[in-house]
């Protein structure tokens, strides 16, 4: 059997929200490798094996997927949203680049909705216009340079999608990313906290940033914060498309 290598995004949480070409690759493999919550979201089934490991294992896990593709599996390795945003796509090639007898694998990266997109379609479209999207984890890259690339963004007038905005590890940190972008962006952008978006624990709130808290956040929450052209209409916010 000729094994293969699939990195799939699950979606931001509702199982509508997965892509048909993400549910067959996962109805034809053979061995499902994720972090723990993002493998139960796999229906069990006769012939499918489940691999689960800790949150930041993310290049063992890598490697024990190329392993069981080399061993002739068909394995998909899942992410939540977009495999490729702030996931398991990066780790994959990391790991591949070091194993050259590797190259040869048949690996297809399969995208997924991501949690930013699926927030800011709860809220409107607050990312309209131009936008970036910022990890505010300081587990791979130094918090100095999170900081530097929060200045330059609020500079250049982006909207911004901030991953990983509060953990237990490091709940400080998004009080100084707050501080940050209210000296940068004043005080009456408008800021929205989606939390476990499309899940039956979703919450989202849009408020300014002179009324944002750092306990709105968690790891469960993306925050989407508008640009200066940002505005409310009716109950949904938006970016226009035109700049001034």
């Amino acid at each position: 059997m000729t094994g293969s290598l699939v990195v799939a995004g699950l979606g931001p949480g509702d199982s509508a929200l997965m892509t048909p070409e993400v549910a067959a690759a996962l109805a034809a493999a053979t061995d499902v490798v994720g972090y723990i919550p993002y493998v139960a979201r796999v229906a069990p089934r006769e012939g499918l094996t489940l691999h689960t490991s800790d949150n930041r294992a993310e290049l063992q896990r890598a490697n024990d997927a190329l392993e069981l593709a080399a061993a002739g599996r068909r394995v998909v390795i899942v992410s939540s949203g977009d495999p490729g945003v702030f996931a398991m796509a990066s780790a994959v090639f990391e790991a591949l680049e070091k194993l050259p007898a590797l190259h040869h694998l048949d690996i297809r990266v399969l995208p997924g909705i991501t949690a930013m997109l699926a927030a800011a379609a709860r809220a409107g479209a607050p990312l309209g216009h131009d936008f970036c999207a910022i990890n505010l984890s300081d587990n791979l890259k130094p918090w100095a340079l999170v900081e530097r690339r929060l200045r330059l963004a609020a500079e250049a007038d982006f909207a911004m999608a901030f991953y990983n905005p509060r953990s237990a590890a490091r709940p400080h940190q998004f009080a100084r990313t707050l501080e940050i972008l209210r000296e940068a962006c004043g005080s009456g952008r408008l800021i929205t906290f989606a939390h476990a978006v499309t899940t039956p624990e979703e919450r989202i709130e849009t408020v300014t940033l002179a009324e944002a808290q750092a306990e709105m956040a968690d790891m469960r929450t993306v925050v989407l914060l508008g640009n200066s052209a940002t505005r409310r209409v009716g109950r949904y916010i938006y970016t226009p498309r035109h700049a001034d």
